[in-house]
């Protein structure tokens, strides 16, 4: 139970510190967009391209998990689409207030999620979360994107616009470029291996000291509508849809301790970074990060507790 303490305390330990330098003028505020696009466009792509293109996916129930964190994604995005007119009229949520509920709740930090299920289950736990990044990274960025470009914007985009911001979107591109390397048995050596290891360490540390240097501490004192809808729909009903998928396709062992440390996670610390790009509520999303990250210290040891009991 540990683990899931261990791997998030050193998480709000960056974003506190990224908080800190923003506070006492270290870095301004032009200092932190060029961190931003620097994890954006190379840190986190070389990360993905690394992991995907050097996964041993072997003889595991790669289908029935993929499926499971495939539909749960796309169950809990219906989920919140559909609540998008409640929450207008009752909460006073705009778009791109909403645009951040909905990455708080459907997006996940794989690398919290990589750090516990390899504590957990060791080789075989980081290979099950490669399948659970194919399964979910592609379809939660594509969603993403086009959330935040129909909420976000003043107008509908048109689809062309629509479908250039998908295109270019650094993440996806990285998704796509690790598993053609994957499936033609290239796998990145020598330096090129060493450099994509280099940025890709440094990707998590990145984004996460982003996330504190746009954050604003005193907004967490009264954690809004939007904080605990996000908090609740990502860190409890997330899993909760997840082991139902799970049941259905006969997931056990390993295999289901992945799939739920995946769903329970919380969201991921680039989501501040796409927000702040495409004209989301960046700093509504800094702080559902913040405050889902301290939950999850909380929910995470519960669901584990629940595994272990299973």
């Amino acid at each position: 139970m540990n683990a899931a303490v261990e791997s998030l305390v050193p998480v709000l330990i960056v974003i506190a510190t990224g908080w800190a330098i923003h506070r006492f003028g270290i870095i301004d505020d032009a200092g932190r967009v060029g961190i931003e696009k620097l994890a954006y466009y190379v840190l986190f792509p070389c990360l993905i391209v690394l992991t995907l293109s050097g996964a041993d996916y072997g003889a595991l129930p790669w289908q029935a998990l993929g499926a499971t964190l495939f539909l749960s994604v796309l169950t809990m995005a219906a989920i919140c689409l559909a609540l998008y007119p409640v929450l207008s009229r009752r909460a006073g949520l705009s778009g791109p207030a909403f645009t951040s509920v909905f990455q708080g709740a459907t997006r996940w930090n794989t690398f919290i999620a990589l750090a516990l299920s390899g504590s957990l289950f060791g080789t075989e736990g980081l290979t099950l979360v490669a399948v659970a990044i194919v399964a979910m990274v592609p379809v939660l960025n594509l969603m993403a994107v086009t959330v935040l470009a129909r909420y976000a914007g003043t107008t509908r985009p048109p689809l062309r616009i629509l479908l250039k911001e998908i295109a270019k979107n650094p993440l996806i591109v990285a998704c796509i470029v690790g598993l053609l390397l994957s499936l033609v048995g290239i796998e990145p050596a020598g330096p090129f291996e060493a450099v994509l290891d280099i940025f890709g360490r440094a990707g998590l540390a990145v984004a996460l000291f982003a996330v504190g240097l746009g954050l604003d501490v005193s907004a967490l004192r009264r954690p809004k509508p939007a904080h605990l809808i996000a908090i609740g729909l990502r860190l409890i009903a997330m899993p909760v849809i997840g082991i139902g998928y799970a049941t259905i396709f006969g997931l056990a062992g390993a295999a289901l301790g992945t799939a739920v440390v995946s769903l329970a996670v919380p969201t991921a610390a680039n989501a501040y970074l796409l927000a702040q790009r495409m004209g989301g509520d960046a700093k509504l999303m800094a702080e559902i990060i913040t405050l889902q990250t301290m939950g999850a210290a909380v929910t995470l040891t519960a669901w584990l507790a629940v595994l272990a009991a299973v």
